[in-house]
């Protein structure tokens, strides 16, 4: 099972981050990835996935195993990490 782990700075108020992270989340659920949010966290959850999302004062941090299902799909951990930061610094930019 392959680990996926990104962490972006930001200096922003968590809440404002929420709302600025959309483009990301809507990019989750393209992907029949499931975004359940309590407060500033987030749990991610399909057959292939699961992991979280978390905002604090000063980072967001996103956390992702990826299942079999995922090996089976093609799915590489290495590329996913780097396309997650991108598509975070671009939204918090």
């Amino acid at each position: 099972m392959s680990k996926v782990h990104v962490r972006v700075p930001h200096t922003k108020n968590p809440a404002d981050i929420r709302a600025q992270i959309g483009e990301f989340e809507q990019m989750l659920t393209k992907y029949m990835v499931k975004v359940t949010w309590t407060g500033n966290k987030a749990e991610l959850s399909n057959p292939a996935v699961s992991g979280n999302i978390d905002i604090t004062d000063s980072f967001v941090e996103v956390n992702i195993k990826l299942g079999m299902m995922a090996k089976a799909m093609g799915i590489d951990g290495a590329k996913l990490e780097g396309s997650i930061k991108k598509r975070l610094e671009a939204a918090l930019a």
